[in-house]
């Protein structure tokens, strides 16, 4: 990607049997597009009394996109969702004016050992629609558009690219698109299939661009789309988020994202007094986290 504006470097940090990398945001970037939240889950091997355990927690004035690679996790929802999502399928949640969800692993895996590895993404909606009713959509693999063109491998998990469009039903115009290789180097130039800004994350393998070589775990990013051309090294996978920005600051605190701070100062009163929806089948309770002290 020429006109590369960051290079951040991936930041792992224990979440209970996970090691989860955050991608975004960081302090020079808070946004690409409309994206404000994107983590890397593992990969990580969990042993048998090992299991993924995120109880019922809110969020406010986004969208949840959870894309696996391995494993599997069951997702419940105070909206009456309750769907397992497998490898390459897409579970989207659109919290609007407040939903509540848990993540756990499925019942018939909790007693085995099992592999975890996976992104998890929040988008932020739109000003107009950030207090809309809490939706869920889980869409399966098979339907997400996917293409080979000069032996690499294409899919459109979400939003508009290469005059292409993934069901997944977003609110915004942006896209989040996977490209694989094999043993072949392989020479990638979109720079007229996107827009807006874009990052570039690497899974694995190496990219080369204008001389610089980036390996797994970093993200590049640059606020003109239109400039995205690198070349792939063998066998790599790589994601690209992008999209519009938004003309509006978003505010983020723990799961609550909003274009007005009293919006999340009156969701995190709602939480501590329950009166979010609360999840069937699942009575957990993440309780609302502590303000950071200065040395944090």
């Amino acid at each position: 990607m020429s006109n590369i504006d960051f290079i951040q470097e991936e930041k792992a940090a224990n979440i209970g049997n996970f090691m989860v990398g955050r991608l975004l945001p960081f302090r020079q970037k808070r946004s690409i597009g409309p994206f404000v939240f994107i983590d890397h889950m593992g990969p990580v091997c969990l042993a048998d009394h090992e299991n993924l355990d995120i109880g019922p927690h809110p969020h406010i004035g986004l969208s949840t996109l959870t894309y696996l690679f391995e494993g599997s996790i069951f997702h419940r929802d105070s909206i009456g969702s309750a769907m397992e999502i497998k490898p390459g399928a897409v579970n989207w949640m659109t919290a609007g004016k407040g939903v509540v969800h848990s993540e756990r692993t499925p019942e018939y895996l909790r007693q085995k050992d099992k592999f975890m590895h996976g992104l998890q993404i929040w988008v932020a909606l739109p000003k107009e629609l950030e207090f809309i009713d809490p939706s869920f959509h889980h869409i399966e693999a098979a339907d997400i558009p996917a293409w080979e063109k000069d032996g690499v491998s294409y899919k459109l998990i979400a939003g508009e690219a290469f005059a292409k469009k993934s069901p997944v039903p977003v609110h915004s115009k942006l896209y989040m698109i996977e490209i694989k290789n094999k043993d072949q180097e392989a020479l990638i130039d979109i720079r007229g299939e996107l827009y807006g800004e874009s990052g570039l994350y690497i899974l694995e393998g190496e990219i080369e661009s204008n001389g610089f070589d980036y390996g797994p775990k970093q993200i590049l990013i640059t606020q003109d789309a239109h400039l995205c051309s690198f070349t792939m090294k063998p066998n790599t996978s790589v994601y690209i988020f992008g999209g519009e920005p938004f003309p509006e600051e978003r505010f983020i605190f723990w799961n609550f994202v909003a274009t007005q701070k009293e919006t999340i100062e009156e969701a995190k009163k709602r939480w501590a007094n329950h009166a979010f929806p609360q999840v069937p089948g699942d009575d957990g309770y993440v309780p609302l986290p502590l303000p950071r002290t200065k040395d944090e």
